[in-house]
């Protein structure tokens, strides 16, 4: 890599140091705050950070630090890879994950949907992931449609190599204008967002009530394609079929991740096909995905007075039904909300989620937010006991496994309470 000019170098140091400093006090890990110093000093210095680098920027509303990791993971296999591993996803948390690994020759960095125009614009990125949109932190985002709207702007007229998961329809119009797209088949279980045409709002069909000869094979669940316009699911050039994903030249590839649920499957297919855009075949990226086992927290399981709890991350509607997916229908589950800044502080979107699957196991209900859940709970007619606090939760339940989803801000609040060792 090129050297940095003076003033980006003595930037990006000072950063550093704030950076350290922040962790040494105990105040924050500092993917913040050395970001942002490092900017006041130079603004331009997340472009000439990034300059010479092979970039991968990776956006979408859920998945996206798994993802991320995931990717990184395999290209480790190249050399040494800069990335924000804990999620500090907007310009400040870029500028940190550069400045820590100034020699790495590759990087992939988590990108705020909102802030993806921006940090493709100021950073040239050659690849970007797109994996999935839905409703998400309605008082501070904007409408779904706007943020696709906003990655077609960006896209449009850019080299990047865009790796886009066809299956989801928003990002697949999102991605249209790219250059480059390989598209991947990655899933789409939350559909909410998604029954109208972004391109001319339209109904669009979905899987065996597609009418013969709108694009991708009717019949497949997979499908979609518009009513009244030629919009439609474009051909995979990748496919998750199930635990296997299979590439472009059709040969199969048994995922066998340490990750569970579907959705991290579907993350895994997205980092296949984004190593392989790295030049890196699955044969040498795959046993680097099967290394993952939690992501900032995610899936892991701490002990706690003879309690086993499995720590699983739900911001939003689609969050909640992956982890639905994800949590054990035999163990008693410890819910916990949130409305702080990060969260959102607009809680209404707890009535898009079908709470139903609950019934019939032991649900304990806390957060700054817990009387929100607990109302939600009971139009759902889910039994539950209400908590003051985790510990209250975790303390009223016998010894043994105990599965526990938090939104944002309740799940780092947990996570703090264990010295964020997960």
């Amino acid at each position: 890599m090129s050297q940095l000019p003076l003033r980006a170098q003595l930037a990006s140091a000072l950063g550093r140091t704030a950076a350290t400093l922040s962790r040494a006090t105990g105040r924050g890990d500092g993917s913040v705050i050395g970001g942002r110093l490092g900017l006041m000093l130079e603004p331009d210095l997340l472009r000439k950070l990034a300059a010479d680098r092979k970039l991968a920027l990776v956006s979408a509303t859920n998945g996206k630090t798994t993802t991320t990791r995931l990717i990184t993971s395999a290209l480790q296999e190249l050399g040494d890879v800069a990335t924000n591993a804990f999620g500090a996803n907007m310009p400040a948390g870029h500028v940190s994950a550069l400045s820590s690994a100034k020699a790495a020759p590759y990087a992939v960095l988590e990108v705020d949907e909102k802030y993806l125009p921006e940090v493709l614009d100021t950073t040239n990125a050659g690849i970007v992931c797109l994996m999935n949109l839905s409703r998400d932190q309605m008082d501070r985002a904007a409408e779904i449609w706007l943020l696709a709207q906003k990655w077609r702007r960006a896209l449009d007229g850019k080299p990047a190599h865009v790796i886009a998961n066809c299956d989801d329809p928003l990002v697949t119009w999102g991605a249209s204008t790219a250059a480059r797209v390989t598209w991947v088949a990655a899933g789409q279980r939350w559909r909410e967002d998604s029954w109208c045409c972004p391109e001319c709002g339209g109904p669009l069909d979905r899987g065996g009530s597609m009418a013969a000869g709108q694009g991708a094979a009717a019949g497949t669940d997979s499908s979609w394609a518009c009513r009244e316009c030629t919009f439609h699911r474009p051909e995979p050039n990748w496919v998750l079929d199930g635990n296997d994903v299979i590439d472009p030249r059709g040969h199969r590839w048994p995922l066998d991740l340490q990750l569970p649920g579907q959705a991290n499957r579907s993350n895994a297919a997205i980092a296949l096909a984004t190593a392989e855009a790295f030049g890196l075949e699955p044969a040498r990226a795959l046993p680097r995905l099967r290394t993952v086992t939690s992501v900032a927290g995610r899936y892991t399981t701490v002990e706690r007075d003879g309690r086993s709890l499995r720590l699983l991350l739900a911001k939003n509607p689609a969050g909640w039904l992956e982890a639905f997916d994800v949590a054990d229908p035999a163990l008693p589950i410890i819910l916990s909300v949130n409305a702080q800044g990060p969260d959102g502080r607009d809680t209404s979107w707890l009535w898009d989620v079908d709470y139903r699957i609950l019934g019939g196991r032991p649900v304990y209900v806390a957060g700054e937010r817990r009387l929100d859940l607990a109302l939600r709970l009971d139009v759902a007619r889910v039994p539950f006991q209400l908590c003051d606090s985790f510990d209250q939760a975790v303390s009223v339940l016998a010894p043994g496994r105990i599965d526990v989803i938090a939104n944002y801000t309740a799940f780092q609040q947990i996570r703090a309470e264990f010295g964020r060792a997960v």
